[in-house]
């Protein structure tokens, strides 16, 4: 698997699929790799880059974190794809691809889906105690309820965790328990960065499940209206978890215009 090192020498595992205009995938909290669908399907037209975040899969990990590491590793991704592509973030992955484009002229378009601001739809407090929560929680080593209590801030309802958390997959969650606080870093205080999102000038698409809760529209919505030059659009009918049939379409209709 290739390696990319960022800057401060952590190694970064990427997958490289297909042929032509440069793509590079950003993955949400409690993930690494796993729009490899997507990729399958965009690769027909585009070269795309799937890379596991600091932390994640196996990628490397170098203290101390903090956000701008993150926006490094996707500065040496994009340089690593020619130093020109474009850029698809979904959940936290949208907020540390915003932070990117901000500062990575080499970022020539960008994709922010379900952009998990919720601090837009007046949820600043439930943003502030799920921060102090997980850092207490990690701090104890209790990564199993690291990872129960972002399932339930994200929404599931406690059967479901605790049906989650009776099966064997349920330790992969844990491996990825410490990088829920470099998620929630990159949100910030959970409203939308504005003085950075102004200084992406590039064209910018934001997108919104039609089926997501309410609070993920409106923060998209409200991401749309901070970018300079972006469209919002919803994608109809779909989840947090969209259909790669149904997004890859959009994508390279974006990407490749």
């Amino acid at each position: 698997m290739p390696v990319i090192t960022s800057a401060d020498g952590t190694p970064l595992t990427c997958e490289r699929s297909g042929s032509g205009p440069a793509i590079v995938l950003v993955d949400g909290a409690l993930c690494h790799r796993s729009a490899r669908p997507l990729a399958a399907l965009l690769a027909t037209d585009f070269t795309v880059h799937l890379y596991d975040r600091r932390g994640r899969g196996e990628s490397g990990d170098t203290a101390p974190f903090a956000v701008a590491r993150e926006v490094e590793d996707l500065r040496a991704v994009v340089a690593a794809a020619g130093g020109r592509a474009g850029v698809y973030g979904i959940s936290s992955g949208a907020a540390l691809a915003l932070t990117a484009a901000a500062s990575e002229p080499g970022i020539t378009r960008l994709v922010l889906h379900d952009p998990p601001f919720i601090a837009e739809a007046g949820r600043a407090d439930r943003a502030k105690e799920y921060t102090e929560r997980l850092q207490e929680l990690l701090a104890a080593g209790r990564r199993g309820d690291a990872v129960a209590l972002f399932l339930a801030h994200v929404g599931l309802p406690e059967p479901a965790v605790a049906g989650m958390r009776a099966q064997p997959s349920w330790a992969a969650f844990e491996a990825l328990a410490p990088t829920l606080a470099y998620d929630d870093a990159a949100l910030g205080d959970g409203s939308v960065p504005r003085g950075l999102a102004a200084r992406v000038a590039v064209p910018a698409l934001v997108l919104a499940g039609g089926a997501a809760p309410p609070l993920l529209r409106q923060a998209a919505a409200a991401t749309a209206q901070a970018l300079p030059h972006a469209e919002y659009r919803t994608l109809e009918g779909q989840t947090h978890d969209p259909d790669p049939a149904v997004l890859a379409p959009v994508l390279a209709e974006f990407f490749g215009s």
